[in-house]
This record gives structure tokens, C-alpha cells and sequence, in this order.
């Protein structure tokens, strides 16, 4: 089992000049305000519970 990661919210947000660009993708069901989880395998939604795999190389 992994260990819960406490990511605080000014991460996911790159600041460019009095724009903010997020750094993570949204859930396609939920829409921009949910971000997807990134695990090692996966990216999960927390809401919803979309999950889309990543290729393995």
C-alpha cells in the first residue's frame, strides 16, 4: 500500500502573471473543477471514479 501524499493547492497551479494554468488534468465526466489523482498506474477520479490507465513501457 502506498502512503497518502498531502498535496497542498497552490501545486497544481502554475502562476503566470495574473494567469493561473493548472498543472493536472481534469476528469472528463465531472469537468474542470475536479482534478484527476495521479498514481503509479493510473489516473483516478475521486468523485466520480473515472479511471484511465497508463501504457506501460
Amino acid at each position: 500500500m502506498g502512503k497518502h501524499k498531502n498535496v497542498k493547492i497552490w501545486e497544481k497551479y502554475d502562476v503566470e502573471g495574473d494567469e493561473a494554468k493548472r498543472k493536472g488534468r481534469s476528469c472528463p465526466r465531472c469537468g474542470d473543477g475536479v482534478f484527476l489523482a495521479e498514481h503509479d498506474d493510473r489516473l483516478t477520479c475521486g468523485r466520480c471514479g473515472f479511471s484511465e490507465f497508463k501504457e506501460s513501457e
